[in-house]
């Protein structure tokens, strides 16, 4: 399959939407009034979580530029919480 390209203001659109997403899901669980997350496995029960790293590894997104996206978010954040963090959110 041939590669698919996007440039300018579409692909900014595309990354931001996928950052927009991960962010939103791990920003429910921040703080002391932080809300739990339902996450829907492909195999097993689903999971309640309120760990916002746990609730960063599972999302995937269909759209692969927005997928980007989040990849890039969660990596920023890995490489975070390994130079300074303590591993809560």
């Amino acid at each position: 399959m041939a590669k698919q390209l996007i440039f300018s203001e579409e692909a900014r659109r595309s990354l931001k939407k996928g950052i927009d997403t991960l962010s939103a899901a791990v920003g429910t669980t921040l703080g002391p009034k932080g809300r739990n997350v339902a996450l829907d496995k492909k195999w097993g029960a689903p999971t309640i979580t309120h760990d916002g790293v746990t609730v960063a590894k599972e999302i995937e997104l269909e759209d692969p530029y927005e997928n980007m996206g989040a990849q890039l978010l969660k990596e920023a954040a890995t490489k975070t919480n390994d130079v300074a963090g303590d591993g809560t959110t």
